[in-house]
């Protein structure tokens, strides 16, 4: 399965701390920990002495500990100590099963199976000039391509955000360009009417979208509107979403937000953030199937459905099976 071989966000990085941490990630269930130079690992999330979940011990020593009978993992997997046996030295066999692990963007990274697979960027996390907030997580019940094609929609806008990114009394959509790109697609030229596009918002402003799938379960917007129509002269925003695909009909969401705001409280841009997301929301778990049809003749398309259809096209072509039918 391509998937396993990608890398997926599975933590805030500071909700790693001493104590070991379950997570779920492609009905693989994980364990992350921090060694003794503080670096994070990625475990499954069993002993494989008698199958007890790693998460319930504890760390000590720069080693997990299982808390059923002691076992202690160094960072590399290895068994290294059998209080049962104190002069016994476990042989390399005896090992706990170790996933690649990288921190970026705030956030814990895993790869199942090793590959050569790139990080999806964030060309934003970079730039000095815009803030860096996180959004989430949100744990929702439906597919992380779902989720993705949500967010590459603006025809919703005017129903599921009306008064907010869009409203009923302006829902046409012009045409945009879409091309394909190595890591899925881009979409530009959006436009959308709205009344309150962003957290200093003074007038309806026509706002200028970007789209980008940066792979197969991530996707980054910008959005610039009007002059003139924001309390923060320059306004500008680059949002990341960031999809862990959990389960093939569930996921934990999290939104990275760059900023052109240094002023404003963290939980301020959160709460917008958090009033857009919670309306899609409850429409995403409404659908059915949960998981992303790719055959484009078992749901309807339009021309304001593009960027959907060649996402859809993206997913069928890079073979991807988990979350779609």
């Amino acid at each position: 399965m391509i998937e396993t071989t990608l890398w997926h966000p599975v933590a805030l990085s500071h909700a790693v701390e001493q104590a070991p941490l379950a997570v779920q990630l492609l009905q693989h269930a994980l364990v992350l920990w921090r060694d003794g130079e503080g670096r994070v690992q990625a475990f499954t999330d069993r002993c494989p002495h008698r199958g007890a979940r790693l998460s319930l011990g504890r760390v000590h020593g720069g080693r997990i500990e299982c808390p059923y009978h002691g076992w202690q993992f160094e960072p590399g997997g290895r068994c290294v100590h059998v209080p049962a046996l104190p002069q016994f030295t476990p042989p390399a066999t005896h090992c706990a099963t170790r996933h690649g692990v990288v921190e970026a963007y705030g956030l814990v990274w895993v790869q199942i199976d090793a590959g050569n697979a790139a990080l999806p960027a964030f060309e934003a996390e970079g730039d000095e000039r815009l803030r860096k907030v996180h959004c989430g997580p949100y744990d929702v019940a439906t597919s992380a391509p779902r989720i993705i094609e949500n967010f590459l929609d603006m025809a919703h806008f005017g129903f599921v955000h009306d008064g907010w990114l869009g409203t009923r009394a302006a829902t046409a959509i012009d045409d945009y360009r879409v091309e394909p790109t190595p890591t899925g697609l881009r979409a530009t030229g959006c436009k959308a009417w709205q009344p309150q596009s962003n957290l200093h918002s003074t007038a309806p402003a026509q706002v200028e979208y970007t789209y980008e799938v940066t792979g197969p379960y991530t996707a980054v917007l910008t959005k610039v509107p009007e002059a003139g129509t924001t309390a923060l002269a320059g306004w500008r925003e680059s949002i990341a979403l960031f999809v862990c695909p959990v389960t093939p009909e569930s996921s934990r969401v999290w939104f990275r937000l760059a900023v052109a705001d240094f002023e404003s409280p963290d939980e301020k841009l959160q709460a917008f953030q958090h009033t857009i997301f919670t309306q899609d929301q409850p429409v995403l778990e409404s659908q059915v199937p949960r998981r992303l049809p790719l055959d484009l003749r078992a749901e309807l398309h339009t021309a304001a459905d593009k960027a959907s259809s060649a996402y859809r096209r993206f997913l069928r072509t890079g073979g991807i099976t988990f979350g779609v039918c």
